[in-house]
């Protein structure tokens, strides 16, 4: 786009390869420290800032402060960030533009929640009101747990988020989670850009994500992309924006949040309908319109992303951390790779994402096949990954059926653990020299073996 950019890093973070994608690179204490953020722009001549999809891009007081400061916010209005931030607040906004939302209310303290819950039914979810991401979320299966989980959650949101004020709401059972991608400029246009399937979680967090949704026909995708664009405009919404959906079995759907921001997923909309929404997100923030073929688009085919983590499905999804030895990304037609791994050292301050890696094909079936085959080439050596996990995952029928709801790891995927290393005679035939099909007899003394020997240390797990 020919725009010049600045990149930041924290010290613990400075052996990333971000730091040499821009044109200069610039060391702030810590990514949270928005004064220093702020300063690293002005000081550097930014005209704009952009958050990224972590840290403070949820952030409407960081929002204020950078308009305020004279830089252009890529992202939308701090008032749309705060209005969408309280997730009582969204619910309100959106029962008043007649979004749909799951029947639920708030109380000032746990206690309080014991009528209304009794009233929705039990099982219900207890939510904090702030943050995102799963935080703090209980299910509550009986009345006698309900103030003793509400506390616990009320605890947790304010350690996370600083604020302990929670709410119930009825629980929808085996639901999907099905969210649309929005667009709005400041020339009146809001768009709908289709949705995405997220269904795949654990611990409410997304592994897996495509478009189309299997489940979502078009006269569906109508009915949610309108209730999308009517939440984006109940907070005079601009940029990049997620309206976050539970789809139930019966076909109805209710408001779940909005993500402002840029999601993490956003290559398989990319893929699909052709924009780059990063340069939509740009051109929006230097106010013009967004373009023809944002505003009529058109979608082809089909694509699917897997989050590639340091962390061991076996034991939980334990993050990892530790150095990487050899990195290897797959490449070829129809694959994409968002990663950072040159850095070589996973570290313990962030999130344990490593990549993500998405495909895309004419049909769902073709790019399953290419996920899995590009998963199957792609080496991490060093830490303990989940990318066995991903491709059994997508190997699975049911999702090779696209019968998905949030609870599908659950259901087949809790006792998970990974396939054993190969036969250990043959390798270790190899390292004294013998070929493959050497035997013990024919190797002089006792074999050494390769699995008992001191490798790479995994932070949380045996070598």
């Amino acid at each position: 786009m020919g725009v010049g950019v600045v990149v930041v890093h924290a010290p613990d973070d400075a052996a990333s390869s971000h730091r040499l994608a821009g044109d200069r690179d610039i060391e702030v204490p810590r990514y949270l420290d928005g004064a220093a953020l702020i300063q690293a722009a002005r000081s550097s001549g930014c005209d704009a800032l952009h958050p990224g999809y972590g840290f403070l891009s949820e952030n409407a007081a960081f929002a204020k402060e950078v308009a305020g400061s004279g830089l252009t916010w890529i992202g939308p209005p701090a008032a749309a960030i705060e209005s969408m931030g309280s997730k009582t607040g969204a619910r309100a906004a959106m029962e008043a533009a007649g979004v749909p939302v799951v029947p639920g209310t708030k109380a000032e303290s746990p206690e309080r929640l014991v009528g209304p819950a009794a009233g929705l039914g039990y099982p219900v979810l207890v939510k904090p009101s702030a943050g995102g991401g799963g935080k703090g979320m209980a299910r509550v299966e009986r009345p006698g747990d309900l103030v003793r989980l509400a506390r616990l959650a009320s605890d947790q949101a304010k350690q996370s988020f600083g604020d302990g004020s929670v709410y119930v709401e009825k629980l929808i059972e085996r639901p999907r989670h099905v969210e649309i991608q929005v667009f709005a400029d400041d020339h009146g246009n809001v768009v709908a850009l289709g949705e995405r399937e997220c269904s795949i979680q654990r611990r409410h967090q997304k592994i897996v994500e495509e478009t189309p949704s299997p489940a979502v026909s078009d006269e569906l995708r109508k009915r949610m992309e309108a209730a999308a664009v009517a939440a984006a405009r109940a907070v005079s919404y601009r940029s990049a924006g997620t309206v976050e959906f539970l789809l139930a079995p019966d076909g109805s759907f209710y408001f779940l949040e909005m993500n402002t921001r840029l999601q993490v997923e956003h290559p398989v909309t990319e893929w699909v309908t052709g924009l780059d929404l990063v340069a939509l997100q740009l051109e929006v923030a230097g106010g013009r319109a967004l373009p023809p073929q944002a505003l009529e688009v058109r979608r082809s085919g089909h694509a699917i992303e897997a989050r590639v983590y340091a962390e061991d499905p076996a034991t939980g999804h334990l993050p990892q951390a530790g150095r990487l030895l050899l990195v290897r990304e797959p490449q070829g037609p129809g694959i994409r790779v968002d990663a950072a791994l040159e850095g070589g050292e996973v570290s313990v301050h962030y999130d344990p994402l490593l990549a993500k890696l998405s495909a895309f094909g004419r049909d769902r079936e073709e790019a399953r096949r290419r996920l899995v085959e590009a998963l199957s080439r792609f080496v991490v050596l060093g830490v303990r990954t989940n990318i066995a996990f991903l491709i059994d995952v997508l190997e699975h029928e049911r999702f090779v059926a696209g019968d998905l709801s949030t609870a599908f790891l659950d259901d087949h995927f809790a006792s998970w653990s990974e396939p054993p290393p190969g036969d250990a005679a043959l390798a270790a035939s190899a390292l004294v020299g013998g070929a493959p099909s050497v035997g013990r007899a024919a190797v002089a003394g006792p074999l050494p073996d390769p699995w008992t020997r001191l490798g790479a240390l995994r932070l949380g797990a045996e070598a």
